[in-house]
């Protein structure tokens, strides 16, 4: 919906005094701050303003156009569209770099050249890292997959090789805390099921990790800070009791979950007490399936 000033829908909206419409600089903000060069990156407000301008007219097809005369790129099937009856007309500048009036390629040329940045380099490589290998990542480590990301031009199929092969990233020392969602998937898939019915988006919303629908524009955090708290953790251990109370009784005269075996799914450190409660028959078998996973070892990746 954001209408350049001097575009047709932009003067057309000033002549009919609908004054609701206008450049909005949300995407251009995030497209800097959260998928490329990233907020150190030294650019302005300026900068942001006039990346906007140059994204204007890229909007959504399907949904219809608000404003301006019917243009020959709409289409009825919902999909990217650029609708030039938006789009800024004139020369934009963002971060030092000029871009001449052509369209839709302006917006093409300026994320091509976002990205081949180093900045948006330093900066995916570290989010990569903090996702996959450690909430405070190694600085060597971000260096290696900066480094493959411009050596490759963004290939993220080397940049994801790259992860792998990182010795940060099988060093014991390093380990990821499950977001409620990954916890959620482990332990369906610990319990044998194959498949989740329309019970997981609210289980999700339980556990404060509610399917696509993040609080902010930044996503969810993966982060011990984010996910550790009292609350959150007596959140998966009161569905833990709930998964395994529901699981084990139609297992039934069935297969059954073998609470050793679940347990084998983990890293146990020596000297943990599972083992013991596992094996103790005076419990009964859906609460030592409960703890296995609400236990600390089935928290982590």
């Amino acid at each position: 919906q954001s209408v350049g000033p001097s575009s047709a829908a932009g003067r057309g909206s000033q002549r009919t005094a609908r004054g609701s419409q206008g450049l909005n600089e949300n995407h251009a903000r995030e497209l800097l701050e959260l998928h490329t060069v990233g907020v150190d990156a030294g650019y302005s407000q300026d900068d942001v303003t006039e990346l906007a301008r140059i994204l204007t007219g890229w909007t959504v097809a399907g949904i219809g156009p608000r404003g301006g005369p019917p243009d020959p790129s709409w289409s009825a099937e919902l999909d990217f569209a650029f609708a030039s009856f938006l789009h800024e007309p004139g020369d934009k500048r963002v971060m030092g770099v000029r871009y001449e009036e052509s369209g839709e390629d302006e917006g093409i040329r300026v994320i091509r050249d976002l990205c081949r940045r180093p900045e948006a380099a330093a900066f995916v490589a570290g989010k990569l890292v903090r996702h996959f290998v450690a909430d405070d990542p190694p600085a060597p480590a971000v260096a290696r997959v900066a480094g493959v990301f411009q050596e490759t031009g963004g290939d993220l199929r080397e940049v994801a090789r790259a992860l792998v092969h990182l010795d940060e990233a099988w060093d014991p020392e390093h380990r990821k805390l499950r977001t409620p969602q990954d916890w959620l998937v482990a332990a369906v898939r610990g319990l044998g099921g194959q498949a989740v019915g329309p019970t997981l988006p609210p289980l999700l919303a339980q556990l404060r990790h509610p399917l696509w629908a993040p609080p902010g524009p930044n996503g969810f955090g993966d982060t011990v800070r984010e996910w550790a708290d009292p609350g959150s953790l007596m959140n998966r251990a009161e569905l833990a009791r709930t998964l395994a109370g529901r699981v084990m009784p139609a297992q039934r005269g069935g297969r059954r979950v073998a609470p050793d075996l679940l347990a084998s799914l983990v890293e146990l450190p020596p000297g943990d007490p599972l083992p013991g409660l596992l094996a103790d028959d005076s419990i009964d078998v859906d609460e030592r399936v409960a703890l296995v996973l609400a236990g600390p070892a089935f928290q982590w990746r």
